[in-house]
C-alpha cells in the first residue's frame, strides 16, 4: 500500500506504540514505524507506564517520532503526580515540540500507595488547560463498555462528561469488538451535551492468549462467538490471524460507513496486521 493510495481515501488514522524496554526492541520499533508511516498517520501516540514508570522511554520514543517528521502525542497520567511535577513535564514536552497529549488518570504501580495531587483525569485536563491554555490538543479516554472500576454506567458517563467540560478536545476509546456499544456510547454522551469527536480504538487480533489476557485486565468485552472461535483454533496461529483480520476489518468498515471521525490503531509495536486491515479497507 503506497502513501498516495492511503491518502486517496481521505480517512484519518492514528497509531499507538509503547516504549520499548531493550535496545533490540527500540530498533524493531523503528523499523515497524517506518512500515506504518505509509498510512500517513495524523499522529502517533506513545503510552505511559503506571505511575509514570516509563516516562524516560515514553519521552524518548516521542522525540524519535518527531525527528521522523511525524506528529507525536505523549500519554500523560497523573496518579501519584504533583502539580509541580506535572508543570515540569509539560514544560519539557512543550520544549520538545509536542502538540498533543493523551491525558489519563493512569494506574497505580504495584505496591504503590495512594498519593499525588490529582484524583481524576478531569483534574489533570483542567490543570493542563489552566497552565498552558490551548498549547496542547488534549485527547482523553472513553469506555464504550464502561470503565472496569466505574461504580455504574451512569457514573462512568458523568466522569467522561467531566473530562469534556474540563477542556478535552477529543476522545479515544478503549478497544471493542461490538460496534453497537460504541454507537450507544456516542448517543449517550451527545445527549449529555458532550460533542467532541470520539475516535474508536482498534485492536488487531493476532494472538488469542494475548487478547484474552489484555481484555480480562482492562474490561474490554470479547463477544462470545469471537472467543469461542479463537479457542477452537488452539495453537493454529495462521488461522487466528486470518480470522482476526476478517473480524477487525469488518468492524472498521462498519465504523467508517457510520461516519466515525477516525480510527486509532493499538499496534502493539507491530505493523503487519494494521497495514493489512488498512489495505483491505482501501480496496
Amino acid at each position: 500500500m503506497n502513501a498516495a493510495k492511503a491518502q486517496a481515501t481521505g480517512f484519518p488514522v492514528s497509531l499507538e506504540f509503547f516504549p520499548p524496554k531493550t535496545p533490540a526492541g527500540a530498533d524493531k520499533l523503528r523499523a515497524e514505524r517506518q512500515q506504518l508511516y505509509v498510512l500517513s498517520p495524523e499522529f502517533c501516540s506513545v503510552t505511559y507506564g503506571a505511575g509514570g514508570s516509563t516516562q524516560e522511554g515514553t519521552f524518548g520514543t516521542v522525540r524519535e517520532i518527531l525527528a521522523e517528521s511525524v506528529p507525536a502525542a505523549s500519554h500523560f497520567s497523573c496518579i501519584g503526580a504533583t502539580r509541580a511535577s506535572v508543570r515540569e513535564q509539560l514544560d519539557q514536552l512543550k520544549a520538545m515540540g509536542v502538540k498533543r497529549l493523551v491525558a489519563l488518570r493512569g494506574d497505580l504501580p504495584s505496591g504503590y500507595g495512594a498519593g499525588g495531587e490529582f484524583q481524576y483525569a478531569s483534574d489533570l485536563v483542567a490543570f493542563i488547560r489552566a497552565e498552558t491554555g490551548r498549547d496542547f490538543h488534549i485527547e482523553v479516554a472513553a469506555y464504550p463498555e464502561v470503565h472496569p472500576q466505574a461504580r455504574s454506567p451512569e457514573a462512568d458517563l458523568k466522569a467522561y462528561l467531566a473530562k469534556v467540560q474540563a477542556g478535552a478536545d477529543a476522545a479515544i476509546t478503549q478497544y471493542f469488538y461490538n460496534a453497537d456499544a460504541y454507537f450507544r456510547f456516542v448517543d449517550d454522551v451527545q445527549a449529555l451535551g458532550a460533542s467532541i469527536p470520539v475516535v474508536p480504538g482498534i485492536m488487531p487480533i493476532t494472538s488469542s492468549t494475548q487478547l484474552l489476557r489484555f481484555s480480562d485486565a482492562c474490561g474490554a468485552e470479547i463477544p462470545r462467538w469471537i472467543r469461542l472461535r479463537l479457542q477452537a483454533f488452539g495453537d493454529d496461529t495462521a488461522s487466528i490471524k486470518a480470522f482476526g483480520l476478517d473480524v477487525v476489518t469488518d468492524l472498521c468498515d462498519r465504523l467508517r460507513s457510520a461516519g466515525v471521525p477516525a480510527l486509532h490503531f493499538y499496534t502493539m509495536n507491530q505493523s503487519a496486521a494494521t497495514l493489512e486491515i488498512c489495505r483491505r479497507l482501501v480496496l
